[in-house]
């Protein structure tokens, strides 16, 4: 942990390295890889000293963590994108907590995509799995960060049952550049959409004009 290395997995293919500058989370998502993890903190840690980020990748920063998380300290935040902005890169940030990444605006790095996941429109599946905010909040965030200049995307992973029309409404508040879409890889027993759910939030994502980007483990759902 600490270091810079290069994407693998059920990582987004547009991006060629990962960083995470400290471990840990307090929104302990049941299906996520840091919650999998016991030995990782509920409290956020920073991992000292930062890695030479080298130049020309597209590095996510913060995957395991949630850098603007409530509970990270501005200072550590602060800390963070300074070093980013010290090096050549394209940086991703993805996080469930989006609104307080508007207020770091002048300190990300100009070259930011800012994303945050989305995985159903309904409150009370997210509630019983996470203490993140609700999927309003995190959109209305988002749409902060998108007002600010910023380029952004929203991350349907893993994708639980929803009411299609709804969840895209919350989406396009958004107004993301496009939307990844995927599945639960390691069956958390995750209330999961019908075929027919997933085909149609799709559909009504490319008729209101959002560009989608399916993951591979998509495909388990969709046959």
């Amino acid at each position: 942990m600490g270091k810079v290395k290069k994407s693998h997995g059920n990582m987004y293919s547009w991006v060629s390295h990962m960083w995470s500058p400290s471990v840990g989370c307090p929104h302990q998502c049941t299906y996520c890889y840091i919650t999998e993890h016991k030995e990782l903190p509920e409290t956020v840690t920073m991992e000292l000293p930062f890695p030479n980020l080298g130049s020309g990748r597209t590095i996510f920063v913060g995957f395991e963590c949630d850098l603007f998380a409530e509970g990270v300290s501005s200072e550590d935040i602060s800390s963070v994108l300074t070093h980013c902005r010290s090096f050549d890169n394209n940086y991703v940030f993805q996080s469930k907590n989006p609104a307080r990444i508007a207020n770091f605006s002048s300190e990300l790095p100009v070259n930011s995509l800012i994303g945050t996941t989305i995985e159903t429109n309904r409150v009370e599946l997210i509630t019983a799995i996470s203490k993140a905010p609700s999927p309003w909040k995190r959109a209305h965030g988002l749409r902060a960060v998108k007002e600010l200049g910023f380029k952004t995307f929203v991350t349907v992973e893993p994708i639980m049952d929803c009411d299609p029309i709804l969840l895209r409404n919350i989406i396009a508040t958004c107004v993301p550049e496009f939307v990844n879409i995927g599945a639960d890889s390691k069956d958390h027993g995750l209330k999961e959409p019908s075929k027919e759910k997933v085909q149609q939030l799709i559909d009504h994502m490319l008729d209101y004009g959002i560009e989608i980007r399916n993951k591979s483990n998509l495909a388990r759902l969709l046959t």
